[in-house]
């Protein structure tokens, strides 16, 4: 695939972000973009390697390894450097309901398992997948495609995440009635609310959804089922019922202080942010600002690195981000080889702001909170931490022991909890009767879907616990094919 010498003649490039301390003024993507001859260069650089890892779509290490929906990057990447923009995305849209939220947002496991990417810089997927299917939108051939036939058969699938999109998307092509219920009072799930709009511009997230309507989806927002729709109105309504509910239930941290003012967990954060900006552009003032304050972000991941990207644009006094885990190193470990995802240094969007602003990654390692400290408003002041170092327990368990000496003490006013989610909110499983795994996610198998329940499906987060956007869609899929073998005896889906 590609230019037989492509990957010998063409270096790997990426497009420019804009400049972080220009960028931190406004809430727009920061990725400028490619022009044509420079990405179909990049496409030439897929290097008919034969055995392409890129889109296998494994678990190595516990990592995803390869693109978990098996997209043809071969094929586009092929068809790009051959300037088939068109053929590109017909063939990216066979794996791929939403590549322009991927595009944006998936880490690329792909990349990570890029055969070029042994011994050079590996081909760049996320870029031009992404370009194909803007350029799809801006000539007109993303468009709605209703079913040409209607089976009879109703769905409901509660959630409008990645996953729950996904389902939906796929029920809809086999013909079913597919109605999806959403909490919040936009549809998205975190694709409109868990990412910043510098990172995923909502617009796209609403264009998708409106092509979606046009295809005879139905949405209902402002309807959190359990709550103000009994879970069993759904079993009684509905033929089939997909939970995509996500994995919501934060990791909290109780220590001393806990309950001080100005502790927030890191989604009520984003999500009021984003409502705020799209609501109003924050005049409502509804919402947690990090103006003007000593901002600590305590976790890593990509919900830490939005954190970060959100206090900088606030105008935050300073930024401190903590993790537990040591600094990763530069190059891959000898324990973490190819195709593994490599699990090296990076420098994120929202670090590289801070370090543009403040003069440095704004990261501490191995380093934990050991109390809050409050003033006499009850609100936080500071924060008392702890250097740690990783050692075996006598069960041959890595666990975090104090260094002595080490204590310390960092001013805060504003204090975000991303450490993580620990599973599902349980009101649907307690109502239904659902049984759970022992991290309290909805207990189905993987490719199986059905949960305990006859006729009820769980796909994505809720179902396998907190990860990757793409793996959301590849469960929501798979969660779609299943239901419709379940209502019609057989399936055509993927």
């Amino acid at each position: 695939m590609g230019k037989p010498t492509g990957f010998l003649e063409y270096t790997r490039k990426l497009p420019d972000d804009r400049a972080p301390d220009k960028r931190v003024g406004d809430w727009l993507e920061f990725h400028e973009h490619m022009g044509e001859q420079a990405l179909r260069d990049q496409g030439a650089r897929c290097m008919d390697c034969g055995v392409p890892f890129c889109h296998t779509g494994t678990l190595l290490g516990g990592m995803a390894a390869g693109c978990p929906i098996n997209n043809l990057i071969p094929e586009w990447n092929d068809l790009v450097y051959r300037g088939h923009w068109r053929e590109a995305l017909d063939r990216l849209h066979k794996t791929n309901n939403f590549p322009e939220f991927t595009g944006r947002v998936c880490p690329a496991p792909c990349e990570g398992s890029c055969v070029l990417g042994i011994s050079d810089p590996p081909v760049t997927i996320k870029n031009i997948e992404c370009t194909i299917i803007d350029r799809g939108f801006e000539s007109g051939h993303v468009r709605a495609t209703p079913p040409l036939v209607r089976t009879g058969k109703r769905v409901a699938v509660v959630g409008s995440g990645p996953s729950g999109l996904a389902c939906a998307a796929q029920l809809n092509k086999a013909g079913h009635e597919v109605t999806v219920y959403e909490r919040a009072d936009r549809i998205g799930g975190l694709l409109m609310y868990g990412i910043p709009n510098m990172k995923l511009d909502k617009q796209v997230v609403q264009r998708r959804v409106d092509v979606m309507a046009e295809e005879g989806i139905r949405f209902v927002t402002g309807t959190e089922i359990g709550k103000d729709l009994p879970s069993r109105k759904l079993v009684d309504d509905f033929d089939a019922i997909c939970l995509c509910t996500g994995a919501t239930h934060p990791r909290d941290l109780p220590i001393e202080g806990r309950d001080l003012g100005g502790v927030h967990f890191a989604m009520e954060f984003l999500h009021q942010n984003t409502k705020s900006l799209l609501d109003s552009k924050h005049e409502d003032g509804r919402f947690i600002s990090a103006a003007n304050k000593d901002v600590i972000v305590i976790g890593g991941g990509d919900t830490g690195t939005d954190c970060v990207g959100t206090a900088m644009r606030h105008g935050c006094r300073s930024l401190v981000q903590f993790e537990i885990l040591p600094k990763p190193p530069e190059d891959r470990a000898p324990n973490n080889p190819w195709p593994q995802w490599p699990k090296i240094y990076r420098l994120d969007y929202g670090q590289e702001e801070a370090a543009a602003r403040f003069g440095d990654d704004p990261r501490q390692y191995c380093i934990m909170t050991k109390k809050f400290e409050g003033d006499a408003q009850g609100h936080v002041k500071t924060l008392h931490t702890v250097q740690i170092e990783w050692d075996k327990d006598e069960h041959g368990r890595f666990v975090p022991k104090d260094i002595e000496g080490t204590q310390k003490q960092y001013p805060s006013q504003l204090v975000l909890l991303a450490m993580g989610f620990l599973g599902p909110e349980q009101r649907i499983a307690e109502e239904l009767g659902l049984d759970t795994d022992d991290r309290s996610n909805f207990k189905a198998e993987h490719e199986d879907y059905h949960t305990s329940i006859e006729g009820v499906f769980a796909a994505g987060d809720c179902r396998r616990g907190q990860s990757l956007v793409v793996w959301a869609i590849n469960e929501g899929r798979g969660a779609a094919r299943e239901c419709d073998r379940y209502l019609m005896g057989s399936t055509r889906l993927p």
